[in-house]
């Protein structure tokens, strides 16, 4: 007993000194700081993915939310003639910004993707298609559609909203979802550190026993522990940060043709964002063990 009452006093008498009250190696050190830096290397991929889903889903709303197509299905003969009756209709409609007919050479441009370049889409009876753009006023959807049924029969109206707002909608559940992500491995994290705090004040239950024999408060143990545990939860999410970002980093730049899935890098000073996560780990470390630490002293007691 007297040996280790010596061996501690050095702890007692220097404030620096404290935390190495806690094990400096050990299952609890490595899991600490193995499961920071696991969880936040997660957890930059969660917020890489949330962005992203922000980032498409406001470029579909602003996008697609002004502009709308009609599609003129005629027969070869009515095509030009009902194609000029749609823009001198909607050269007169109010709310309508502006309007204008695709060539075929760039709707099959937009076919091309889809079915390959050797598809012979020349002889495919496409129909001829007009791209309208509204004011912010708008125009009336349901009086537009009856006039055009009634100058152009072969001429359907396409606002875009059928389609467009489930997609907006599916990214914003992405958007919802990632966050949602980071807050579970928050949780995880908080659970893995209480676990091993447990374990490493389980370990040191005779050491805390001699503490209290000397002098010492439950606050001086427990601030031991936290600033142990917190310091280590820091540097393993420093590197989970470092090599979620490089990952990120490595991810195919976006691209129009990729779409969704080469868009998943930080843009600008969305590579700001990542650097929050080790202080946020550290928060949750920090909460975690001091909560441990006070719930186990109290069953030592």
């Amino acid at each position: 007993m007297r040996r280790i009452i010596a061996r501690l006093r050095p702890f007692l008498a220097a404030e620096g000194h404290r935390d190495n009250v806690v094990p400096p190696s050990g299952h609890t050190a490595w899991l600490t700081t193995f499961t920071a830096g696991a969880m936040t290397f997660l957890a930059v991929f969660a917020l890489a993915l949330s962005l992203a889903a922000s980032r498409m889903a406001d470029r579909w709303e602003g996008a697609l939310a002004r502009t709308a197509t009609i599609r003129i299905s005629a027969p070869p003969d009515q095509i030009e003639l009902q194609t000029r009756a749609v823009l001198d209709l909607l050269a007169t409609t109010p709310g309508i910004a502006s309007a204008r007919r695709i060539e075929r050479a760039e709707s099959l441009a937009l076919l091309e993707p889809w079915f390959g370049p050797d598809l012979p889409l020349d002889a495919l009876p496409l129909p001829q298609l007009v791209e309208l753009t509204e004011t912010e006023a708008g125009y009336d959807t349901t009086g537009l559609r009856l006039r055009l049924s009634a100058e152009a029969p072969g001429a359907v109206l396409d606002d875009h909203t059928r389609w467009r707002r489930p997609l907006v909608l599916a990214a914003e559940r992405l958007n919802l979802l990632g966050l949602v992500s980071i807050g579970l491995i928050a949780t995880a994290m908080g659970a893995m550190i209480v676990l091993a705090a447990n374990a490493s004040l389980a370990a040191n239950a005779q050491v805390i026993r001699v503490l209290r024999l000397v002098g010492a408060r439950d606050s001086y143990i427990v601030r031991a522990f936290t600033r142990r545990f917190t310091r280590r939860a820091f540097l393993g999410a420093l590197a989970g940060t470092a090599a979620g970002m490089a990952g990120i980093a490595l991810l195919p730049a976006a691209d129009a043709a990729g779409g969704f899935l080469t868009g998943l890098g930080f843009q600008g000073a969305g590579w700001l964002l990542p650097l929050l996560l080790p202080p946020a780990a550290a928060l949750v470390a920090f909460f975690a063990t001091r909560a441990a630490a006070f719930r186990k002293l109290k069953e030592l007691t």
